[in-house]
């Protein structure tokens, strides 16, 4: 079945993971004209042990003439051939003296052009069809339950979802055992005509049904129920559903939104978690995802395991060693304390970065690691490229690289500079003291 637009990608992936098993009525014939009631479409949810009170009883039972039975006999050897459209030449021989037949006749005769059409994969033909079938008076209760329920899954095919719960509703109204499959079929149709109030009603009745015997609901149920409750905006349904699916279907998949939920909820150690059991699986394996977990380990103080994260993606090849990415990489490492690495990777980001700020920052990394001339270089380049956010920060790291090594009238002029920036002013006026001071001393020793 094809996804209407509006459904979102999260859904997209799992909302109607089986595909729907469609149970033409028509091979019902052979067993009533033998007068056997004949198992109907529906008839397969009384495994579940759902008990109702009938609501349909047929008055008067039907049968077919000998002549009649002949006839579908026929047909019925062409369909065991699988030889579909010699069964339909057969029919339309048939249908020549159908007039002579009685209504259940007729009934069975369309209910054979269903089933025929249905495996010539002609479904609005076979659609058509099967409504003769509802149509006519003499109807057992077999053929009409087994009719109805092949409609709706034909009109599920055909995305006619109105069509297709009117027909399940019928269907609901006259099956003496109705299942919880029922409603969540009813509940698919309900979500894709967009009307959640009524797909929860239908889902959540399936999914209680199951559960309150203790019996664990199908993938898609529970799919299709996160799905519902993910539309509403109700993330904390989605989260509980999402455990279950968990504990009785873990995937990686499952993991990823549950990640996902966690974070629109704000519990990033929750999404951290939870992201980091998708890694150790080894199904995080796209660039995005990775960042985003170093990001998360950023996030909750460990700079450790997000450099290790990168590293590693890096020599993958799955994370590309750009500008932005060495910079981020670089900053876990020396937020890690591991300087002898965050240089390195700080000098890669800056040589591919076609702006000065990483040549800016380079030189800071430099000064606190005590290799004055390296900043200054850094510096230098930064000027050069230009495009730095904060010119300040830069001239007091020149400064105090300048004053490490005795240049004093070098290092009070990038203080002076420094101090035209109010955000550095009061710093930058306090080493121009101590310059100023250190100088003074210098000249006064004759050095």
């Amino acid at each position: 079945m094809k996804m209407t637009a509006r459904v979102s990608k999260l859904v997209r992936q799992t909302l109607l993971a089986a595909p729907i098993a469609l149970a033409p009525a028509a091979s019902s014939v052979v067993l009533q004209s033998l007068g056997m009631e004949a198992l109907s479409a529906g008839s397969v949810f009384a495994q579940e042990g759902e008990k109702q009170k009938p609501k349909y009883k047929t008055k008067k039972s039907y049968s077919l003439r000998q002549p009649v039975f002949k006839d579908f006999a026929k047909v019925q050897e062409k369909t065991d051939a699988n030889d579909w459209p010699g069964a339909l030449e057969v029919l339309n021989d048939i249908r020549k003296k159908s007039e002579k037949y009685t209504s259940f006749e007729k009934a069975n005769l369309w209910n054979y052009y269903g089933w025929v059409y249905y495996s010539l994969e002609n479904y609005p033909e076979a659609l058509r069809y099967y409504g003769k079938v509802i149509a006519e008076e003499q109807l057992s209760d077999a053929l009409k339950i087994g009719t109805l329920y092949t409609m709706a899954q034909l009109m599920f095919v055909q995305e006619d979802y109105r069509g297709a719960i009117e027909k399940l509703k019928q269907w609901m109204e006259i099956q003496p055992i109705v299942g919880a499959d029922a409603f969540v079929l009813l509940a698919q149709g309900y979500y894709q005509l967009n009307d959640m109030n009524n797909a929860l009603t239908n889902i959540n009745t399936a999914v209680e049904r199951f559960e309150s015997k203790g019996k664990v609901p199908k993938e898609n149920w529970y799919t299709l129920q996160r799905a519902v409750y993910f539309e509403k905006g109700d993330n904390k349904k989605v989260i509980e559903i999402l455990h279950k699916l968990l504990r009785h279907y873990p995937k990686p998949t499952y993991w990823k939104q549950l990640s996902g939920m966690y974070g629109a909820e704000g519990q990033e150690k929750n999404q951290l978690h939870s992201l980091e059991v998708v890694y150790l699986m080894g199904e995080l394996g796209k660039e995005k995802e990775l960042l985003n977990l170093a990001y998360l380990f950023m996030g909750e103080d460990v700079p450790y395991k997000a450099a290790r994260i990168i590293e590693k993606g890096m020599k993958a090849g799955i994370i590309e060693e750009t500008s932005k990415n060495l910079e981020v990489l670089a900053t876990a490492w020396r937020l890690a304390q591991n300087v002898k690495k965050s240089i390195p990777e700080m000098e890669k980001a800056a040589q591919k970065s076609d702006k000065g700020d990483l040549y800016a920052r380079l030189a800071g990394i430099y000064l606190d690691n005590d290799q004055n001339e390296k900043a200054l270089e850094a510096g230098a380049k930064a000027y050069k490229r230009k495009g730095i956010k904060r010119p300040d920060q830069l001239q007091i790291v020149l400064g105090m690289a300048n004053a490490n090594l005795g240049k004093y009238k070098t290092a009070i002029k990038e203080f002076e500079k420094a101090a035209k920036d109010k955000r550095s002013r009061k710093f930058a006026r306090q080493w121009i003291e101590f310059a100023k001071g250190e100088l003074k001393r210098k000249q006064s020793l004759g050095i």
